[in-house]
This record gives C-alpha cells, sequence and structure tokens, in this order.
C-alpha cells in the first residue's frame, strides 16, 4: 500500500492517456524514477538561470526552449544543456515533434537522461502527462473481492475464500450488471472521499467459478457487462452464519471500513442455504441510492416508532 514511483520506461509504455511518446535518445536512462507527480518547462534555465529549477520534475521543451537553442550560439547552448544535465533530471520531454540541436543529444546520453517526444501540442501534452503523473501517484492498496456496478453503486464483495462472492457477482451479471473486477480488486484514492476500484489488466474481464475454472465475461455477455473502473461506494462482507448467530435486524447502525483513510460503508451479509444473495446486493444498492438522497428506511421506522410510543398508544392501535 501506498504511492509508488513511476519509471521513464513505464511512462513511455504508459498508454491508458495517449500521450504518444516514443524514445528519442538516452535509452540508458529508462530506469531513472518519476519522484515527483509535477512537470516543469525549463523557461531560463535553457540559457543558465537555474535559481527556481527542480530537478525532480520531467522537463517539457516546447517551441520556446528549441527554438532558442537552435538560434542560440552552439557554444552559449552546449554550456546551458551541460549544465542542466548535470542536475540529474528524471527526462527531457520535447513536444510537437520538434528536433533538439544535436549536442543536447549528445548531452542527454553522455548524463544518462532519456530523451522523449510526443507529437501533441506543448498544452495539451503538459494537461495529459499532468492527469496521468497524478493518478499514477496515487495512494493505492488491493483487496481479495469482486468489483460489482450494481445500478450504478459501485459495491465491493469480500468474504473468505469459497463464499460465494464469485458466483453471486455471475448472477448479478446476468441480471444486468457490470463486472469490474473479480478475485483481486487494485483500489486508488482519487480524493480524500473517493476510491477507484479496478482490475488488474493481467486479469481484466476474467472470472473464477469452481468447476468451470476461468470465464471471460466480456466474450460471453459483451461489452454491456463490464466496467473497466468504478467508484467504491459500499462494501458487502459475506460471511457464513447459522440460524442461532446475531445479526442486525434493524439496520440503524451504520458501520464503515477504512481503506486508505477513507471510511467505506460496510454491510455484513450472512450467507446460508435459501438466501437469494443476489436480490439482497440489488437491494443494498438501491437502499445506498435512497440513502444518498436522505431518506433512510431502518431510522424513519425508528422515529415513528418513538413517536407512537410517546403518544401513548397501544402498537397496534389506529390513530
Amino acid at each position: 500500500m501506498g504511492v509508488r514511483n513511476l519509471s521513464i520506461q513505464e511512462l513511455l509504455e504508459e498508454s491508458e492517456h495517449d500521450l504518444g511518446l516514443t524514445l528519442l535518445a538516452g535509452r540508458a536512462g529508462l530506469g531513472n524514477q518519476i519522484v515527483c507527480p509535477r512537470i516543469q518547462k525549463p523557461g531560463l534555465a535553457i540559457a543558465g538561470y537555474i535559481e527556481h529549477f527542480h530537478p525532480d520534475r520531467i522537463q517539457i521543451l516546447g517551441n520556446t526552449e528549441i527554438s532558442y537553442l537552435n538560434a542560440v550560439d552552439t557554444t552559449v547552448g552546449k554550456a546551458a544543456v551541460k549544465q542542466l544535465c548535470s542536475l540529474a533530471v528524471p527526462c527531457f520531454i520535447l513536444t510537437s515533434s520538434l528536433a533538439p540541436p544535436d549536442y543536447f543529444i549528445d548531452a542527454a546520453e553522455n548524463a544518462g537522461i532519456a530523451v522523449l517526444k510526443s507529437e501533441l501540442d506543448t498544452s495539451t501534452f503538459i494537461s495529459m502527462i499532468s492527469r496521468c503523473l497524478e493518478e499514477r501517484s496515487m495512494p493505492s492498496t488491493h483487496m481479495h473481492g469482486v468489483m460489482m456496478d450494481v445500478l450504478g453503486v459501485g459495491v465491493l464483495l469480500t468474504g473468505k475464500s469459497g463464499v460465494g462472492k464469485s458466483e453471486c457477482a455471475l448472477d448479478l451479471v446476468i441480471r444486468g450488471h457490470r463486472l469490474v473486477a473479480d478475485d483481486v480488486v487494485f483500489i486508488k484514492k482519487k480524493s480524500a472521499t473517493v476510491l477507484i476500484g479496478q482490475a488488474r489488466e493481467s486479469i481484466q474481464h476474467l472470472m473464477e467459478i469452481r468447476g468451470l475454472g476461468i470465464i471471460n465475461i466480456k466474450d460471453l455477455y459483451g461489452v454491456s457487462s463490464i466496467r473497466e473502473k468504478k467508484v467504491v461506494d459500499i462494501i458487502l462482507e459475506l460471511v457464513e452464519c447459522d440460524m442461532g448467530q446475531d445479526c442486525d435486524r434493524l439496520g440503524i447502525d451504520e458501520h464503515t471500513m477504512d481503506v486508505l483513510g477513507v471510511a467505506v460503508p460496510h454491510i455484513v451479509i450472512p450467507v446460508r442455504s435459501g438466501r437469494n444473495l443476489s436480490s439482497i446486493i440489488e437491494v443494498a444498492a438501491r437502499n445506498h441510492l435512497l440513502k444518498g438522497m436522505g431518506y433512510h428506511s431502518a431510522l424513519d421506522f425508528h422515529d415513528r416508532l418513538l413517536a407512537r410510543m410517546d403518544s401513548r398508544l397501544p402498537i397496534g392501535e389506529v390513530e
């Protein structure tokens, strides 16, 4: 759990945000780590003024920087670029498919700094890579369970192995709901109160059903049966239960589970023969939506009961 650094090699291979990066030079620097999710345009640093230069950030070179290097005296340009490369920046990225002078490439190669390029214009690229770095630097963890989109509610099913999570999720898919992840749910913290659940790329759209093995939900039920990612709205924990075990009968007390510092509503669902878990999960999702609109069934019943008791009327008497 925690924030994971990103290597230049991983950034180069990143495909989700369509950065369109290719390696121009400095292959030896592909192992460099990006420890800061912010970027910088070197600006005056390219001319030798490094007072406010941040060497821990990716350096984006646009038309201004490259035009300057192509126009300035070669000796002056070499000295400025050599100074920049001595600060061990993670990498240089050129936008708009700009071509730097040869001495820039040579200096980066000698310093072991990767030089990447993108066809995107500078402003578009900065916006996209900033979003990419922010998402990749989010605190993350993984949980054993199944993530579903039920009526627009992100439901994370947890419980011991063999309790029936995947079978229940399959029934929900057949009912028209959507699978996000099975077995291992990868969770990222998007903001102070929002968690995003998704599957690892290697097991995306796949589900394990005991007796059948691995099945591909997307191939079996179509693209409408899957989602790439979903906000984690509630956690439903499936637990084996016998008739004598105490369980919540009213639902007045609300419980939460702490995941990456976010308090997620947590409901324990007893599992035993004869219970229609898919219907119960659908009702839990609908009830969560109602609570979001300000209506709490259990509290409403509790308030009506207290009001009747205060009026000193018998429970069965009609006013």
